[in-house]
């Protein structure tokens, strides 16, 4: 019997996701849109402190970088990006928000606080910081708070399709007007007839030349509302700034969430801390548009981070 258990033990410590693996078409970047591309048997780790448990996916060996993903979606659209990571020498955690995968926690009337303590309790479960954190679109937002709130764990933030929250004087909208917000909260809208989602799809979220049925499944709507709560109820000077750290904004050539008359936000507020790189033929999703363009930005922000003494 103790054999057994021992075993079974061993069994559940080994936890690993398995997903159908699909191979990513090699195909021009004018027409490029990768296929949900997923990889087989990513470990992961529960990471729990008080009445929170995270589900974090690890790979790798190396300095740390942390994924954070974008509104209602999971971090298994990082696949191919993290795999690119991997060889590229880096130890590759994300964490799961609350309500998607395994991760569960108090719901109700969240802010970007909390979404950025989660982060914390991640990185210092695995002993990973200073790491690089990079939050694509709406993991902008908790990523820009861990920074902020505990700069020991940040070496670096990444912001990928990242709205800045604000607007440069005297421009006239709100940083997400009312047609992109429609089109964000409904393009995962299952009562919704096929071809209206593939509308808000096109309008919020895909590149002119890029497929957009591939985000079509994969959203979570429990995690998606308590998210827009946790945005729509935190100030945005309470993490804007990124506390200190060095940032390294991604922005897709297409990104009708962040368009370019609002894309000098942050270099215009933060000034050197701030390199813009642009990413082509890629609109907000960015992540299964352009997963190789995503990962090699990533990478070399990270090396020249990781290169600095502290």
């Amino acid at each position: 019997m103790n054999k057994t258990l021992a075993i079974l033990s061993t069994a559940i410590l080994l936890v690993t996701a398995t997903v159908t693996e699909a191979k990513q078409t090699n195909v021009s970047p004018a027409t490029h849109t990768a296929a949900a591309s997923k990889v087989s048997n990513v470990p992961y780790e529960m990471v729990k402190y008080g009445d929170v448990s995270i589900q974090a996916y690890v790979q790798g060996k190396g300095p740390t970088i942390v994924i954070m993903s974008s509104l209602g979606r999971s971090v298994r659209d990082y696949d191919v990006v993290a795999q690119d990571l991997v060889k590229q020498g880096f130890r590759v955690i994300r964490p799961e928000v609350r309500g998607i995968g395994l991760s569960r926690g108090p719901m109700e009337k969240l802010h970007i606080q909390d979404y950025g303590n989660d982060v914390a309790a991640v990185i210092e479960h695995f002993k990973a910081g200073p790491a690089i954190v990079v939050g694509h679109a709406w993991g902008n937002f908790p990523t820009r708070m861990v920074a902020t709130q505990r700069p020991d764990l940040v070496k670096g933030v990444v912001l990928a399709g990242a709205s800045a929250g604000k607007v440069p004087e005297g421009y006239k909208g709100k940083p997400i007007g009312p047609e992109i917000r429609e089109a964000i909260d409904n393009a995962g809208n299952e009562e919704l007839p096929e071809a209206k989602r593939i509308e808000y799809l096109k309008r919020a979220f895909f590149a002119p030349m890029n497929d957009p049925r591939v985000w079509l499944t994969g959203w979570h709507h429990e995690a998606h509302d308590a998210q827009g709560y946790a945005r729509n109820n935190t100030p945005v000077d309470d993490y804007f700034a990124a506390g200190k750290a060095p940032i390294l904004d991604i922005q897709p050539e297409y990104d009708t969430v962040a368009p370019k008359p609002l894309r000098g936000v942050l270099k215009g507020a933060l000034g050197d801390r701030v390199t813009i790189v642009e990413i082509k033929n890629a609109g907000h999703a960015l992540v299964p548009e352009q997963p190789k363009a995503l990962a090699e930005a990533i990478g070399k922000f990270a090396k020249q981070q990781f290169a600095k003494k502290s």
